[in-house]
């Protein structure tokens, strides 16, 4: 089946289509308020964590690698989904939607300051949301690590799922090069994502796509 049959068949289903505009709206205004959110986070102060891996090593200038391979995964994923998967693409909507909203409640409980030694995440679409603030204290969890383990997640494919648990593991280990994270919130972000993720499949299989073939 091409894009086309793949959609007519999914929107077929009338609850599929209210499903797929309320899932947009709600996305589209958690990613809002999380720039909203994001700004009040900069403006507050937080703690510094002592993280003894830092010891070992002065912080190390890996923007391009970072952000090369974060938008192009994501560029990839989402394409992919549209084309192949719109049952699995409103999933990844509404999972990267839930873990806008924990990474905001952990945001909010978790004030903390940048590392000693921190090189700027300059993420140019961060930069556009959040107003042009400099963004150095959204730290707990990484959002960018948990995003690319949620495409790792969501895709089916096994070559392309595989290619983003490595990008997972390569941008999760710059940011820690880059000190622009510590490392507990490294590693807490699959965690996080590979709960979000279940709960959102599960009320999919269980309530919202009952009907559709979510594999």
């Amino acid at each position: 089946m091409n894009i086309k049959d793949n959609w007519k068949a999914f929107l077929t289903k009338r609850t599929n289509a209210y499903l797929l505009i309320i899932t947009l709206i709600v996305w589209i205004a958690c990613v809002y308020f999380l720039s909203r959110f994001i700004i009040f986070v900069e403006s507050r102060s937080g703690v510094v964590l002592n993280d003894p891996f830092f010891n070992r090593f002065s912080a190390v200038e890996l923007n391009i690698p970072v952000f090369t391979l974060i938008y192009g995964s994501l560029i990839t994923c989402i394409v992919y989904l549209i084309i192949n998967y719109p049952a699995r693409f409103v999933v990844a909507l509404q999972a990267y939607t839930l873990l806008v909203i924990v990474r905001i409640a952990m945001m909010y409980v978790t004030p903390l300051d940048p590392p000693a030694g921190t090189i700027d995440l300059q993420d140019p679409l961060v930069f556009i949301v959040g107003t042009g603030t400099k963004i150095t204290r959204d730290l707990f969890f990484s959002g960018h690590t948990s995003t690319l383990f949620m495409l790792f997640l969501v895709t089916v494919n096994r070559k392309l799922k595989y290619t983003f648990l490595v990008n997972t593991v390569l941008v999760g280990l710059f940011v820690i090069l880059q000190k622009a994270h510590y490392t507990v919130d490294v590693l807490a972000a699959p965690f996080v994502s590979y709960s979000v993720y279940k709960i959102v499949f599960y009320l999919n299989e269980k309530y919202f796509q009952k009907n559709n073939s979510l594999s």
